[in-house]
């Protein structure tokens, strides 16, 4: 289990609630007590109000976690079991999306390598080419006008060099990422769905094949399949073509890492199916798709196509120096070519507004190796626990099995997510944290709550898994406080209906209102009647945010400037896991500033022990 708190700076002041449960005022009943609790008129009235539209769901054994908090007034305004342990569904890419943010800003993007382990001569690279991924989800149509640009680009490189054969084998490396692509939470029945994709450090469409089946032109012949886009994925064809009858196509696997088995019958008359399902190995699938579009570039490939997930078996991750002479026994690598990603943000979005489970694996992979050096589900754990400040008094337990939600294993409460909530509404990154968030009643956001004082107000993550449902943001009040809430329901018989609930308690809030105390608002926030009232309107808070970094690790990490004089310059040493970007937050400076105080300095190249100069004010 994984520890979350708050910052004690917060104005949450420790976020101890209370559970209304079905009374119309709060009460502070087993929780502690040393929190806040709204006694106004108007908070007890929309206490009632929300502990009602619960009571009316009517079912017997649903399990609900409730809290609302004003960010503005520090008080709870309802509460209803809001420390119970439940599943989160996809409100848990909020914690993802927040961890991406923190460590990596909006700004990161990813690098994907094409590389050689020997020299080109007379237009042979005389070793293999390596295609070495760190994480990048988008090369898909996603992002781009199809799904092959990435490495339609990355080849058109090796052109550009000369290079008309590769002596050795086409190597997809997706070792800087280490263990499985998935979620140990993740059911069986998931494994051939495209929203379950496993996750890789090099991928390519999304990691997902679409098979298209025809019948062939003679009966009891097997069907003629065609992998789109054109790759080598491991595929046992047990279907049949039939003279007539009901076409069934069915595509399995026995796991993850099994081949793909697809059985059932086509009639001969038919013009075919098609059937999308994720591919057993990206790393593997993403290496047989270079080497079909070098062949079309007309570049012959000597050896073989294949994959590494080993890092002690990679040319790249295996090494500690990049000194061809301080480490005999492996093979000099060489850069050939680089592509970067779209902006970090871009990303975040697609995992939040488009619930991409792919992408949100993916980033906490990565938010993982970045910061505590560990490319997994638990080094990306690791990375959120240390967000915020675990000393905390008002401490929620979190367990993360993955980074999407998927799992069935994962756990939170409505506590939790008001707390990180409310760490990212006073983070340098809240405008673009909020920015990730459907919108409510926007065609490409969140499609409810159409003709509320919600409408194009309220933002927050949605959640769905088989009975559960969930929904975690914030919405402006009618008066111009900032709510934090959280709405998760368990072992429910419809989510339909669950939805229908969150949508009523998101338009009660937005409906909210309350004389304003002098002092209740925050500084540079308005009315709605004199400002827009979407949720993003207004200023960040310019208080920074402290930034634990993670305990016993070595990385390094977003955190608090230390203490430097504002005329003198100063030295940093690299660690493990530091990227520029981090380096210039860490110490207060813009990445500009680093980069000209270190003329030369390659940022692909930092090495643990290295000195940068760090620039005064």
């Amino acid at each position: 289990m994984t520890r979350f708190t708050t910052l004690a700076a917060l104005a949450l002041a420790g976020l101890s609630a209370a559970a209304a449960g079905a009374m119309a005022a709060p009460s502070t009943a087993g929780i502690a007590p040393a929190a806040p609790v709204a006694a106004d008129a108007a908070a007890q009235e929309l206490a009632g109000d929300l502990a009602q539209v619960l009571r009316e769901s009517g079912w017997p054994a649903d399990r609900w976690s409730v809290m609302v908090v004003s960010l503005d007034g520090g008080d709870t305004l309802f509460a209803h079991q809001p420390g119970a342990d439940v599943t989160p569904a996809s409100n848990l890419k909020l914690f993802t999306t927040a961890a991406a943010l923190h460590y990596l800003g909006p700004d990161y993007r990813y690098s994907t390598y094409l590389t050689g382990t020997g020299p080109i001569r007379n237009g042979v690279l005389e070793g293999d080419l390596v295609v070495y991924g760190t994480g990048d989800p988008t090369a898909s149509g996603r992002f781009y006008e199809s799904e092959r640009p990435v490495f339609e680009g990355l080849a058109d490189s090796l052109v550009a060099l000369g290079v008309k054969r590769v002596a050795g084998d086409v190597v997809g490396d997706a070792s800087y990422f280490e263990g499985p692509g998935v979620g140990s939470g993740w059911q069986t029945t998931y494994i051939t769905h495209t929203y379950a994709a496993p996750a890789g450090a090099l991928s390519f469409n999304d990691n997902i094949v679409t098979l298209r089946v025809r019948p062939a032109d003679t009966d009891g012949a097997p069907a003629l399949v065609e992998m789109l886009p054109a790759g080598r994925v491991e595929l046992r064809n047990e279907t049949r073509t039939v003279a007539s009858g009901r076409m069934r196509i069915e595509a399995t696997r026995a796991s993850y890492d099994a081949p793909l088995v697809l059985t059932g019958q086509i009639p001969r008359g038919s013009s075919g199916v098609w059937r999308a399902v994720p591919v057993p190995d990206p790393a593997q699938f993403t290496a047989s798709v270079v080497a079909d579009i070098l062949e079309k570039r007309g570049i012959t490939v000597g050896g073989t196509v294949r994959a590494i997930h080993d890092a002690a078996a990679s040319p790249i991750t295996a090494r500690s120096v990049f000194a061809p002479a301080l480490e005999e026994g492996r093979p000099t690598v060489h850069t050939l070519a680089v592509h970067r990603s779209p902006p970090l943000l871009e990303i975040l979005k697609v995992i939040n507004q488009r619930s991409h489970n792919l992408y949100a694996e993916s980033v906490l992979r990565t938010v993982g190796r970045v910061a505590t050096g560990h490319g997994s589900v638990e080094g990306g754990q690791a990375a959120v626990a240390a967000l915020l400040d675990e000393d905390s008094p008002a401490a929620s337990t979190v367990r993360m099995d993955d980074g999407s939600g998927l799992s069935v294993r994962n756990r939170a409460s409505a506590r939790s997510f008001v707390e990180l909530l409310a760490f990212m509404e006073k983070s340098p990154h809240r405008d673009a944290y909020l920015a990730t968030l459907p919108e409510a009643a926007v065609d490409r956001g969140l499609r409810r709550m159409q003709e509320t004082q919600a409408a194009s107000n309220l933002r927050a993550k949605t959640g769905t898994i088989d009975r559960v449902s969930s929904l975690s943001g914030y919405v402006r009040a009618a008066n111009g406080e900032m709510l934090a809430f959280s709405i998760i329901s368990n072992d429910i018989p419809s989510t339909w209906k669950a939805k229908r609930i969150e949508d009523r308690i998101g338009a009660r809030l937005a409906s909210f209102d309350r004389p304003v105390q002098a002092g209740r608002l925050a500084a540079g926030r308005t009315r709605p009647d004199t400002a827009a009232g979407s949720v993003a309107a207004g200023p960040a808070d310019s208080a920074a945010t402290a930034r634990p970094r993670p305990a016993d690790t070595g990385a390094a990490v977003a955190a608090t400037p230390e203490p430097r004089s504002e005329d003198v310059g100063s030295t940093y040493v690299v660690k493990r896991g530091d990227t520029l970007d981090a380096i210039a937050r860490k110490n207060g400076i813009t990445l500009s500033q680093l980069e000209a105080a270190n003329p030369g300095l390659n940022p692909r190249r930092l090495m643990p022990g290295q000195e940068l100069s760090i620039p005064g004010g």
